[in-house]
């Protein structure tokens, strides 16, 4: 029989043997806090670079509607790798990381969680005294911070034009500050700020600075 057609023949009928599975690794972080907008998230990031994020609460301090957000997205491979290694250094959330310290102010439940074809780890706390918790929790919520402000400035851009502008430059602060993570993982409503000729100039241009940091960065 020809190299080739046995090749072929192999795959088919032993196809594990000549094709290893695989499978992709992930870090998810959830939150749930009640006193907070929103109260409920969670980010997974897979080692290939897709992300989901889910999150439910008020889209506004005087809202009485639960409003339920589910974003699918990709993070630029710096982040991606910057997760995966603090997640190693916490030892994939395999032992307890919460300091269990009395009276420490509650400011949510997080759980960090890892699953990948080899192991798997998860944990919850309020605050770990862990400084790669600390440092991978900070990151997460401060990409949740990223996509919220794009959850807010779709529904500003269908409903209410004007209140652009206040998100806008609220953005443009915390990026000065570097404390906004993951713009491009917004752009598609960036780019639509830019290109709709009925949201005033002055929103235009902010939005159209920050998509000039994606380039940048």
């Amino acid at each position: 029989m020809p190299r080739l057609l046995k090749l072929a023949s192999l795959l088919v009928v032993f196809p594990s043997l000549v094709l290893p599975q695989t499978e992709t690794a992930a870090v998810t972080f959830t939150i749930d806090f009640p006193t907070s907008q929103p109260e409920h998230y969670s980010i997974r990031v897979q080692s290939d670079g897709n992300a989901r994020y889910e999150s439910s609460g008020r889209l506004s301090a005087d809202s009485d509607v639960t409003d339920n957000f589910d974003y699918s997205f990709s993070v630029t491979p710096e982040t991606r790798q910057k997760i995966f290694d603090l997640a190693a250094k916490a030892g994939y959330f395999r032992k307890d990381v919460d300091s269990h310290h009395k009276g420490m102010a509650f400011t949510g439940k997080k759980t960090l969680s890892y699953k990948d074809a080899r192991r798997s780890g998860e944990s919850t706390y309020n605050y770990s005294n862990d400084p790669s918790v600390q440092t991978l929790t900070g990151l997460m919520q401060s990409l949740s911070a990223t996509l919220e402000f794009g959850h807010r400035l779709q529904y500003d851009l269908q409903y209410q034009k004007l209140a652009l502008e206040e998100e806008l430059k609220r953005m443009e602060e915390l990026a000065r500050a570097n404390e906004l993570p993951e713009i491009g993982a917004i752009q598609p409503i960036l780019d639509q700020i830019v290109a709709d000729p009925a949201v005033i100039n002055v929103s235009r241009a902010r939005s159209q600075r920050l998509l000039e940091r994606v380039r940048i960065h």
